[in-house]
């Protein structure tokens, strides 16, 4: 509470003493930071910075590559970028992997503001249509300085579609193997002081099964719908509001067979509001106001296994309002401070509470150059909580340039990850299997109900371990890079990066049932890191052909991990009947689920005299591990592993007129598909679509 009245009187205090800087001049505004430029990117700053003078590792995807490829959802493009993994969950959909590290650490935004509804950790990347996105940017790397928590790993910030002339509009089909259509129409208007744009995209599939054997399949028939408006107007050359909503539903149907049948509904929107002002040449601000809910309803049952028969719902809410201050006294240096509160509400299945997070934050960016040279962006951020102890969260980044063809930057920053909502508050027993999992806060009240119902055999951490706090998880993020250009016919970057994590939350057995299964909670206990390089370029040197690619090297390992291995303490059996034997720190390969080598090459080819434009796109992926298969606990050479593979995509477009394109396309060429493991592939696509402009 006393939180919480500190942050409104600074809040409200901070608008007040900015009004009494206003003034009547002609000062143009600070363009929105959805308004998109050339090569122009706002997320690694949250201010309008050249791609090509920014000190940190980051990326632009543009309009054109995005059309080109014939992607219909967002995981489909950042899956060939490099050194990002998309990576399955248990229903299909997919979350990204950064730097090694998973989908829970990267923070997904859509015009800025973050969207809410993990699963696991995992943000599905299919509920976003690419229909209306003007670009996506991405910064690698611990963000925390700008965004807080769930920035831990980088940002991907996908920026729709802003007017850019009196009206314009766009309609969007494909269609293609397993029944799939994708249906949308993008409309914008123009004039002196409005701005309108409207997006609708419908989505459907028949699914696909790559386990017949199984009464499910592996991606049940669904369909899905997005609707978004975006509304800005100028009320006067120095300020200007924008309102922007939008909508998602799905509806999928589970039937098995007559006895095994279920549902389930999911229902997403947002609404932001922005006021931007601009008050002399120096000072601007903006003020927004940001609310979104996640919910999803779905049952499953089977009248022939009761114990099969389940059905959970999960809501989630977030409110946050957020104050941003701009001042530039100079074209040498540049501040932005903000302060913001979000309001933060789950309540789902399996969980001892319905928790609430409160939390408020204060952020300061100083961004200048020095020598008309070396470029300084230092800043941090701190984050109080109602639940976890205060975070702050510093980083410095610089780059210099030693000639016009080569330049170096480095950054280092900390980043941090608040822990879950269900990493707190779960409380869930597997009623077919057994086994319990409890929250850090709900193992005190549903430990002790479960030993007077006699479920407990040993308690083997005793319950005073869960008195304090389970601790945010953090990361130290370092970068070194070099861009060479060489004219505008070949471009390369490189660029070291390591992440030193500490406090990372993982499970662990607490105690054992009665039915032989155990109960399972979380604790802080590991430090790991990751760490590699990234190798990207891009040549023109043929007319017409553009040849882009990238390469990831990634170590991700346990430091207590390897200090066992060294010490002798691992062992490991070649056959189950066979005697064990030691393992050497050579044996130990890394954390679950990553690939030590990874890369992509893509192959734009355009046909001015036929209208026509070709790209062959390729994406590569070394083997990982995804279990323990030899019984020690961790991830060593004598364990099984999902074997490397590639994936080759294939589109052709061509103009027809003025305003028709028409496309037919393959994606995963060479039709690879691993039913067990990567259940995100269902296997070769074929496709065909058009696109109508007006």
């Amino acid at each position: 509470m006393i939180l919480n009245k500190y942050f409104l009187s600074v809040f409200f205090t901070a608008c007040f003493t900015l009004n009494s800087f206003t003034q009547e001049n002609k000062a143009l505004v600070e363009p929105d930071s959805s308004e998109v430029l050339n090569e122009v990117l706002i997320t690694a700053t949250r201010t309008k910075r050249q791609l090509s003078a920014l000190p940190l590792p980051a990326q632009i995807i543009n309009k054109e590559t995005i059309q080109q490829s014939g992607a219909m959802r967002l995981g489909d493009i950042l899956a060939e970028q490099t050194g990002l993994i998309t990576v399955p969950d248990f229903g299909g959909g997919e979350g990204i992997q950064m730097q090694g590290l998973d989908s829970q650490y990267i923070l997904i935004l859509v015009d800025g503001v973050p969207l809410v509804g993990r699963s696991a950790g995992t943000l599905d990347l299919n509920r976003i249509s690419v229909g209306n996105i003007q670009q996506i940017e991405i910064v690698k790397g611990a963000s925390s300085s700008l965004y807080g928590s769930d920035a831990l790993g980088g940002v991907v910030n996908i920026i729709t579609e802003t007017p850019k002339q009196d009206w314009h509009g766009t309609l969007n089909y494909r269609t293609g193997t397993l029944n799939t259509h994708d249906l949308s129409l993008n409309t914008t208007y123009r004039n002196d002081k409005l701005k309108l744009s409207l997006f609708g995209n419908r989505y459907s599939s028949s699914g696909y099964d790559l386990t017949p054997q199984n009464a499910l399949q592996t991606v049940e028939p669904f369909s899905n719908y997005t609707a978004q408006v975006k509304l800005a107007y100028s009320f006067s050359t120095a300020t200007t509001a924008s309102l922007s909503t939008r909508y998602y539903s799905q509806n999928q149907d589970y039937k098995a067979s007559e006895s095994l049948q279920g549902e389930s509904n999911i229902e997403e929107w947002n609404a932001h509001f922005k006021l931007n002002h601009q008050f002399n040449s120096a000072w601007s601000s903006s003020l927004e106001l940001y609310a979104t809910q996640y919910q999803t309803d779905e049952y499953l049952n089977d009248i022939a296994d009761a114990a099969l028969t389940s059905n959970g719902f999960y809501d989630q809410r977030l409110l946050r309002p957020e104050l941003r201050v701009r001042y530039q006294p100079n074209k040498q240096e540049a501040f932005i401070a903000g302060t913001g509160y979000n309001h933060e509400t789950l309540s789902r299945t399996d969980f001892s509470e319905s928790p609430t997070f409160n939390s408020a934050y204060v952020y300061l960016q100083y961004d200048a150059t020095y020598f008309e040279k070396l470029n300084v962006i230092a800043g941090g951020r701190l984050d109080t909580h109602n639940v976890y102890a205060t975070q702050f969260s510093p980083k410095v980044a610089l780059r210099y340039p030693i000639s016009n063809s080569i330049a170096i930057k480095t950054s280092v920053g900390r980043g941090f990850k608040a822990p879950a909502f269900r990493q707190l508050y779960f409380d869930f027993t597997n009623a077919t299997v057994g086994y319990t999992v409890l929250g850090y806060q709900a193992v005190p009240t549903a430990l002790a109900a479960m030993q007077e119902r006699g479920e407990i055999a040993n308690i083997l951490i005793p319950v005073s371990s869960f008195d304090d706090e389970l601790k945010p998880e953090s990361s130290i993020n370092l970068n070194l890079g070099v861009d060479y250009s060489f004219s505008k016919r070949l471009t390369f970057s490189l660029n070291v990066f390591r992440n030193s994590l500490t406090n990372l939350i993982d499970t662990r057995i607490i105690a054992t049932k009665t039915n032989g299964q155990s109960v399972f909670s979380y604790t802080n206990i590991n430090e790991s890191y990751t760490q590699g390089l990234e190798f990207n370029f891009t040549a023109n040197a043929i007319k017409n052909l553009n040849i882009s690619g990238g390469y990831q090297l990634l170590y991700a390992k346990d430091k207590q991990a390897e200090a066992a291995f060294e010490a002798g303490q691992i062992y490991a059996r070649s056959a189950a009947n066979s005697p064990a034997f030691a393992l050497q720190k050579s044996d130990y390969f890394g954390l679950y689920n990553r690939s030590r080598h990874s890369a992509n090459l893509k192959l734009f080819y355009n046909i001015p005299q036929y209208r026509m434009n070709a790209n062959l796109r390729a994406t590569y992926r070394s083997k990982y591990g995804l279990s323990d298969t030899n019984g020690n606990g961790y991830l060593d050479r004598y364990d099984r592993f999902v074997s490397g593979y590639g994936i080759l995509d294939f589109a052709l477009t061509k103009n027809l007129g003025k305003h028709l394109q028409v496309g037919v396309g393959v994606d995963n060429l060479l039709d690879f598909t691993d039913a067990q493991n990567i259940t995100n592939v269902p296997g070769r696509l074929l496709f065909g679509k058009l696109n109508y402009q007006f």
